[in-house]
């Protein structure tokens, strides 16, 4: 499958060291203003070569529409973009030719396929993400002209945890600093740890959390198509994720009803409100108008720049140091990941909605 969505929906093509990589959105409602700068600087929050955290990588990153764009708006049509590789080291990789990196894709690849692309791992790369941060920028375009948001920062790196909850930061902090959390002194320590680790030859996990504000009541439902179910599907779909949980989560699993039910009681504006949101703004796989906020686990990247034990291709014990530009932690870069998969998640269903409800 290398389709995401059912009435918006995104299409992507393209491999870590092929010419391009790029895609097609079918859905996207017309009349939306294209607003490259933003859709650019959700780019360049993806793209390699950042920061001294980061992988090595240039890439410019820049895309060139193909078409459903006239006169700088969306017409309703199928949106073809591309967005060209222009730094590939694939030299880099020749060593992997005939061995699995444990932990990679490579084995199980080679498996189903019966041939890989070794160069960086081919769809398996992380440069895949390149066509769905395009993607989750124009979801989040016409989710602006709805007065919806999304935004997601880095809450643990390793043991590092940012205590408390989204509520209890400015998240627009998170883009001050390389790791993309929003407080400075824990950021600090999160870069020094990833540093620590790049150095080594080491790689990290960790967690980043997405709020999403503004979403209205009625998004999802109730069987099949819950709206949590859909948004852990997207962001279990991004390389590396391990791990989805909404509202209190696993938390909640310690917990009795009375201590983690959202009592209902009047807005003050004649309608009706929670007095939490400890259900994390969705119930019975319908989203109920508060805030949605959710938390994505990534494990430490495969390709270590360290000496392994591994397998050739005909089964031989061997020894492996991956060589090349490889991210230690690639929670900063996955940031807008998150984000792109909320976003064309949400308006997806926002979509769906307004199919069985005039």
């Amino acid at each position: 499958m290398n389709t995401f969505g059912t009435l918006f929906r995104l299409t992507t093509f393209g491999e870590s060291h092929g010419p391009a990589v790029g895609g097609v959105v079918d859905g996207m409602p017309a009349g939306i203003e294209l607003d490259e700068d933003f859709i650019q600087q959700q780019l360049d929050r993806r793209r390699p070569g950042q920061s001294r955290l980061t992988t090595a990588r240039k890439e410019a990153d820049r895309v060139e529409w193909l078409s459903g764009v006239f006169e700088g708006k969306t017409t309703g049509q199928p949106i073809g973009f591309l967005v060209r590789n222009t730094n590939q080291h694939s030299s880099d990789y020749e060593n992997l030719r005939n061995v699995f990196r444990p932990s990679h894709a490579d084995f199980t690849y080679e498996q189903k396929f019966g041939l890989r692309d070794h160069r960086g791992g081919g769809r398996s790369s992380a440069r895949e993400t390149v066509s769905r941060v395009v993607g989750g920028a124009l979801a989040m375009l016409a989710l602006r002209q709805l007065g919806i948001s999304v935004t997601a920062y880095t809450q643990q790196v390793g043991d590092i945890v940012l205590p408390g909850t989204y509520a209890d930061y400015d998240l627009s902090l998170a883009e001050q600093n390389a790791v993309r959390c929003p407080d400075a002194a824990t950021a600090e320590r999160m870069a020094d740890l990833i540093w620590k680790v790049k150095g080594e030859g080491d790689t990290i996990g960790g967690v980043i959390a997405c709020v999403v504000k503004g979403c209205p009541v009625g998004l999802g439902a109730p069987a099949f198509g819950k709206l949590h179910a859909s948004l852990g599907a997207a962001m279990l779909s991004i390389n590396a994720v391990k791990g989805f949980e909404y509202g209190l989560g696993f938390a909640g699993a310690a917990q009795r009803g009375s201590e983690q039910n959202d009592v209902f009681v009047p807005d003050g504006r004649g309608g009706i409100t929670t007095r939490t949101n400890r259900s994390g703004g969705i119930q019975g796989g319908i989203s109920n108008g508060q805030d949605i906020y959710f938390r994505v686990a990534f494990k430490p990247v495969a390709t270590l720049l360290m000496e392994q034990e591994t397998v050739t291709q005909d089964g031989q014990p061997t020894l492996l140091k991956a060589r090349g530009r490889h991210d230690a932690c690639v929670l900063p870069r996955a940031v807008p990941v998150v984000e792109a998969m909320a976003a064309m998640t949400l308006l997806d269903h926002y979509l769906l909605n307004k199919t069985v409800r005039l």
